[in-house]
């Protein structure tokens, strides 16, 4: 096996050790060393979605245990007591297993629809006129109602506009001061409230509506480690909600526009995690320029040291099906390939009838082609160069020095997460584990690839105190087993961000 045998075990169940003081529900508490010895030793994180299907204290568990890393609450949709519930489960489990779990809250953004229909829906035949208006009066056969004005100011004849995840194409032939007319081109049915898309156009809509500003709020006051920033178009967009978050959780920004990937650098540099949601890009670009795309935005992203996710539709087919379509399996698999940090699932663990499957299956692809010699090859192939400072310096001469001895890990001791991610950053072939006293760090850390944190609450005052314990950590978690080497990154003094300075080889004894 690439990273050796995989531990496995039977987690027994400790009922009553673990109930909310909030909600009082029954959770099954596994022994903290024995979770310890059962850490993933896959390097590609999985993020689950949580919704009806999932969002029970057993399922979140069992969702864990397949190898969920980091859990997403999706703001489009439920109410907040919905998330808080389901947040209050994760932080239990999270204290029962005795490892850090990261939450993503991903806000709706300005997602752009028509109003309504008379029947529900309505049919079109190819070449019929359409038109969309201001009026908000129930539409039929010939009109509906687009309540954006600030799109019908920015659409011109020969625009596109594409509704139903592209299933509808009508382009517009005309124009007026509160409509436009256009002429279906694809598509036979079209129903209430679908979503659209304007390809080519920058819509003048704050990447951040008031349901999203009141929605980061309330995430925020529940503790969430990441918010997810939907619909971007512009550096200004991120920074706003930057300003809005101000360091109370870490910011990811989802690249699902055209014009995105357009200011690609200014938005990372600004971002602290990218996810590439593959669901309205896939949309407004050629779907055969998708590929290309992804391995453009992963390798940029990697390359700058900040964990990049691959999102929708991985195993679409599992919503229903308890198997997934070969084509999945290999979609779920090029994103690993491409050197991915996390791979997500949406509806098939939200609303799916096997979101158990789903995250297994999730899992089995994963191991699968890191053990594959070729994906050895390409990590390799990719490899980044360092960057022009002594703490790059350290970490990337801590991946050739694992290396050169074989080590079984890489372990950082972090205050800010910075060495970690720049360990990761070299994709190495062995674990990182990272020892921190920050636990909101540990939460961030456990989205990016390879890394397996851990909260220290107490500081270690000397050099070779810190080995001794990095020693013990190593194989109280079952990475290293005694007569081993790991090679520890640290800084001096300790507990100071920004200050690793320090290589040092170990054994386990």
């Amino acid at each position: 096996m690439f990273l050796g045998e995989i531990i496995k075990l039977d987690m027994g169940a400790d009922e009553g050790s673990c109930y909310s003081a909030l909600y009082k529900e029954h959770l099954v508490v596994t022994d903290k060393k024995a979770v310890g010895h059962m850490i993933s030793r896959r390097q590609t994180k999985i993020l689950a979605t949580l919704g009806p299907a999932s969002n029970s204290a057993e399922m979140i568990e069992s969702l864990f245990k397949a190898g969920v890393d980091v859990f997403r609450l999706n703001f489009s949709h439920g109410t907040h007591e919905d998330h808080k519930h389901a947040l209050v489960r994760i932080r239990a489990l999270e204290e029962a297993s005795g490892r850090p779990i990261g939450v993503v809250a991903d806000m709706q953004g300005p997602k752009l629809r028509i109003g309504k229909f008379k029947e529900g829906h309505v049919a079109f035949e190819k070449g019929q006129s359409f038109r969309f208006d201001l009026d908000s009066a129930l539409g039929d056969e010939r009109r509906v109602n687009l309540p954006h004005p600030e799109v019908m100011k920015v659409m011109d004849v020969g625009s596109r506009i594409l509704l139903d995840d592209g299933k509808v194409r009508i382009e517009i032939t005309g124009k007026g001061k509160d409509y436009l007319d256009g002429e279906v081109t694809a598509g036979s049915a079209l129903s209430d409230h679908k979503g659209f898309n304007v390809p080519g156009v920058v819509v003048p809509v704050p990447a951040l509506t008031n349901k999203d500003r009141v929605d980061l709020e309330a995430a925020l006051e529940m503790g969430v480690d990441f918010i997810a920033q939907s619909f971007v178009q512009r550096p200004e967009d991120v920074r706003e909600a930057r300003d809005l978050i101000d360091g109370r959780a870490a910011l990811m920004v989802k690249i699902e526009k055209p014009s995105a990937l357009v200011q690609l650098e200014e938005i990372v540099a600004l971002a602290d995690a990218v996810m590439l949601a593959r669901g309205d890009l896939g949309v407004e670009i050629p779907p055969e320029d998708v590929p290309a795309v992804q391995k453009q935005v992963v390798r940029y992203v990697r390359e700058h040291g900040k964990p990049v996710v691959v999102a929708t539709q991985m195993l679409e087919s599992m919503v229903t099906n308890a198997r997934p379509t070969r084509a999945e399996a290999s979609d779920v698999a090029t994103a690993v390939y491409d050197g991915s940090d996390a791979v997500m699932l949406s509806a098939e663990t939200a609303v799916g009838a096997y979101p158990l499957q789903a995250v297994e299956m999730m899992d089995r692809i994963a191991r699968r082609t890191e053990e594959d010699e070729n994906y050895l090859e390409m990590m390799e192939a990719a490899r980044v160069d360092a960057l022009n400072t002594p703490s790059d310096a350290i970490t990337t001469a801590a991946y050739y020095v694992a290396q050169d001895v074989e080590a079984s890990l890489i372990i950082n001791y972090t205050t800010s997460g910075s060495t970690t991610l720049r360990t990761a950053r070299q994709r190495p072939e062995v674990p990182i584990l990272c020892l921190t006293t920050n636990l909101n760090v540990a939460r961030r850390l456990v989205l990016s690839y390879g890394v397996f944190p851990v909260h220290e609450p107490n500081h270690v005052d000397d050099f070779t105190g810190p080995a001794r314990h990095a020693a013990q950590m190593a194989l109280d978690k079952g990475f290293a087993k005694k007569g081993e080497r790991f090679v520890m990154t640290a800084g001096v003094p300790f507990g100071v961000a920004g200050t690793t300075n320090i290589l040092r080889i170990g054994d386990v004894e």
